[in-house]
Order: C-alpha cells, then structure tokens, then sequence
C-alpha cells in the first residue's frame, strides 16, 4: 500500500463517516440540523422519513467499508467517492431547507470538498 493522498483522503473520510454513523448517532453536536439533538432527530428535522435516516446510514456506512477496501482494492474508490459527493450536496440542501447557520454545513462541505478531490485524483 503506496502512501498518497488518495489513501490518506480515503481514510480519513472513512473515519469520520463511520465516527458520524456508528460511533455518535445519538449525541448531539453543534452541527446537527434544525435543533436535532441526535442523528434521527435530524433527519426528523429535515422532514425526511425513518426509512431514509436507515438508508443513508445504510449508504455512508457502506462507501466507508468500500473506501477503506478501496486501499487494496482496485475500482472501490470511485463509486464510493462519488456516492458520498452526492450524499454531502444532498445533506448541504438539507441544512439549507432548515435556514441553518453556515456553520452547520462546515463538516458536509469539508466532505464534499474531499470527495470531489479525491475524484478527481482517480481521475488523473
């Protein structure tokens, strides 16, 4: 395993998605949308159904598996960046939809931004 920026990106969107979505689903964070004080009751917030609060957990948790796969695997690395890109525009219009502060958005923009660099770095 080559050290890169690809690898060090992939890990450390890994992390923070599998820290988001196993680690502090139920703690409230200065991030949370609308006044969510959990995860589910931020996808409440956003007016979303249950069932698409288990199929984004469900997403994320998944790109994560394939990003860190990814590093020894060929052809994980591009649809799990992707698939998390548009997971982060999606979140970023949902924090728009609430009227939250900028700050809300801060860790979907910073994955995003990563997603999209790292697209772009197997792309090249």
């Amino acid at each position: 395993m080559p050290f890169s920026i690809s690898v060090v990106l992939q890990v450390v969107m890994a992390l923070g998605l599998l820290n988001v979505w196993l680690v502090r689903t139920g703690s409230a964070t200065p991030y949370r949308g609308g006044d969510a004080r959990s995860l589910k009751e931020e996808f409440a917030a956003y007016g979303l159904p249950d069932f698409f609060f288990y199929l984004v957990g469900l997403l994320k948790v998944g790109s994560a598996i394939m990003l860190i796969a990814g590093i020894w695997i060929d052809g994980l690395v591009l649809p799990a960046a992707a698939l998390v890109a548009v997971l982060m525009v999606g979140a970023l219009v949902m924090h728009i939809k609430v009227k939250d502060p900028a700050i809300k958005s801060l860790p979907a923009f910073l994955m995003l931004v990563m997603s999209v660099s790292l697209l772009v770095l197997e792309l090249i």
